[in-house]
């Protein structure tokens, strides 16, 4: 069977930023935020992004829907060239990518009310022509995302952590996108918040046939909800396979280090730790070679002259690492 074709493609995507001594980093340099990344969603998929703060998982989100400025590379949505759109093509275009960000306090107006939140895109589109008609969009898609109808009316600081990021995710929805960045939307939520939002999103992909860039560190939130997986190291992807092949068959060491810290509930069972030395290193100033060389607890001497490509060891399954080169060996 072939593979459904791609509704947004990105390849070598480049995101640097020049900082300067006034900054308050003390050094001028490049910081690599990302660093050749390419992927590509489906229609109605889910690919999985994790990593270690200040990876660069963020970053590449806001760069796909071009929120912050690309250094390189190449965003296709539908077959548009993101990146080429002019100022006012990019300004109509964004209705079909949408994003929902980490804080779901901090994302919202303090003074508009959910009314509006929601519903300003819808006239600034001109998705509705009048008042009536906005309001009752809003009441529908409030009901969609579970919260009451006296939401409406209402202001952000009056709900809950969980309900404000139904609110947001209500807004994402307004414009009737097809794809959504979702950028660690369960991190400022508790844990059993996490878990209605995730089936939220779940339910709503299926029954609206939504694509989603899913950001999040909870290996098993990810697990839940994605597709694919793609793991992100210090501006660069080490490892891209389905979910099930990443999780039963991880080929990378940073990724191995990654599910190994994910609780077990299992007491008798656990895992076995695999503890990193020191931190990830400096984005300005990357080591040699492999990024996580440094880090890494089966470096070769190879690993420190050349960074490693990201190739296909196995069908779907791509991997930078000198070792993955003999699959079967590495896992």
């Amino acid at each position: 069977m072939s593979a459904p074709p791609a509704l947004l493609e990105v390849d070598k995507l480049h995101v640097h930023f020049r900082l300067h001594e006034g900054w308050g980093l003390g050094r001028r340099g490049v910081l690599r935020a990302v660093d050749g990344v390419g992927f590509t969603i489906a229609e109605g998929e889910t690919l999985g992004l994790v990593g270690e703060s200040g990876c660069g998982k963020s970053t590449l989100g806001r760069a796909v829907l071009r929120l912050v400025g690309v250094t390189a590379g190449k965003v296709r949505f539908a077959g548009n060239d993101v990146l080429k759109l002019s100022a006012r093509r990019m300004r109509s275009f964004r209705r079909h990518m949408q994003i929902i960000f980490q804080d779901p306090f901090g994302s919202l107006n303090p003074r508009l009310t959910v009314l509006d939140i929601v519903g300003e895109a819808m006239l600034v589109h001109g998705l509705v022509r009048s008042n009536a008609a906005m309001e009752e969009r809003v009441r529908e898609l409030l009901d969609k995302v579970g919260l009451p109808e006296d939401a409406l009316r209402r202001y952000p600081h009056e709900f809950s952590g969980g309900q404000r990021q139904r609110i947001a995710i209500a807004r994402a929805l307004a414009l009737s996108p097809r794809f959504i960045v979702a950028d660690e939307p369960l991190a400022a939520l508790d844990v059993s918040i996490q878990t209605q939002i995730v089936n939220l999103l779940r339910s709503l992909q299926r029954e609206l046939g939504l694509s989603f860039l899913f950001i999040g560190h909870d290996l098993r939130m990810i697990e839940y909800l994605a597709d694919r997986v793609a793991v992100m190291y210090v501006g660069r992807f080490v490892e891209l396979a389905s979910k099930r092949e990443l999780f039963d068959r991880p080929l990378h060491p940073y990724t191995r280090s990654l599910l190994a810290a994910v609780p077990v509930p299992d007491p008798e069972r656990g895992r076995r730790r695999i503890v990193l030395a020191g931190d990830a290193p400096d984005p300005i100033d990357p080591p040699e070679g492999c990024r996580f060389h440094p880090r890494c607890p089966e470096v070769m001497a190879e690993c420190m002259k050349d960074i490693p490509p990201l190739e296909e060891v196995r069908p779907g399954h791509w991997v930078a690492c000198v070792r993955a080169r003999d699959a079967d060996s590495a896992v």
